[in-house]
């Protein structure tokens, strides 16, 4: 490798563990939502240079995290009752239709991938590994839609949901909720490759999060 190939390989690792981190943070809500992002607060705080974290809150604002407030500031994106909807109607819509595909057209492949992806996030409950663990399992039932493209989006949209769902699971009735059952029943009915079944099972499993969450975000 030669000086230039590595330099460019190290600004790229720069980048890429400055936005792992400012994605983190946003999710978790360690930044809040709306709050200004200043780089060099941010280069300080990641301990990187300023122009990784320039680019790394760029490449955010594609992931739809980080907005521009105008030519060169940032912030978090904004969290809203209007925004939550908009979230939740398009899961429901876009997961629907890629969950309804991968069952169509199932493989014995994608059905023992999805139970060993809710075997890991069973095992981690209450791990602070979880999240990801979840967030596997959710996408393992749309995995076998045949659609890229569909998939990217639904991955996008989780996304975007967990900084609400976290607000949320903060609240004693979320605690309430069997979500243990909940998802051993989204995963039976998938098993059984009962599109009907597994759908209205994944959808009650979002609007119960979804209801609840408003009724949080209203009261803040």
């Amino acid at each position: 490798m030669n000086i230039m190939d590595e330099t460019s390989g190290k600004e790229a690792s720069a980048t890429r563990g400055a936005y792992m981190s400012l994605r983190d943070m946003i999710l978790t809500g360690a930044l809040p939502a709306g709050e200004k992002l200043k780089i060099e607060q941010l280069r300080k705080l990641l301990d990187t240079g300023a122009s990784p974290v320039r680019e790394a809150l760029s490449l955010l604002t594609s992931d739809m995290l980080v907005e521009r407030i105008d030519q060169r500031g940032f912030r978090a994106a904004p969290a809203s009752t209007e925004n939550f909807a908009e979230i939740l109607k398009l899961r429901c819509v876009l997961e629907d239709m890629a969950l309804r595909q991968s069952i169509t057209l199932a493989t014995p492949e994608w059905e023992e991938n999805l139970v060993l992806a809710h075997h890991r996030m069973k095992q981690l409950t209450g791990a602070a590994t979880f999240e990801d663990a979840h967030k596997l399992f959710h996408m393992a039932l749309l995995a076998n839609s045949s659609s890229p493209m569909l998939e990217r989006f639904c991955s996008q949209l989780y996304d975007l949901n967990i900084r609400y769902r976290n607000l949320a699971s903060s609240g004693r009735n979320y605690q309430k909720r069997d979500i243990t059952a909940e998802h051993e029943e989204i995963l039976a009915c998938a098993v059984r490759r009962d599109a009907d079944a597994t759908s209205t099972a994944l959808l009650s499993h979002y609007r119960l999060t979804g209801a609840y969450l408003t009724t949080q975000l209203v009261n803040l």
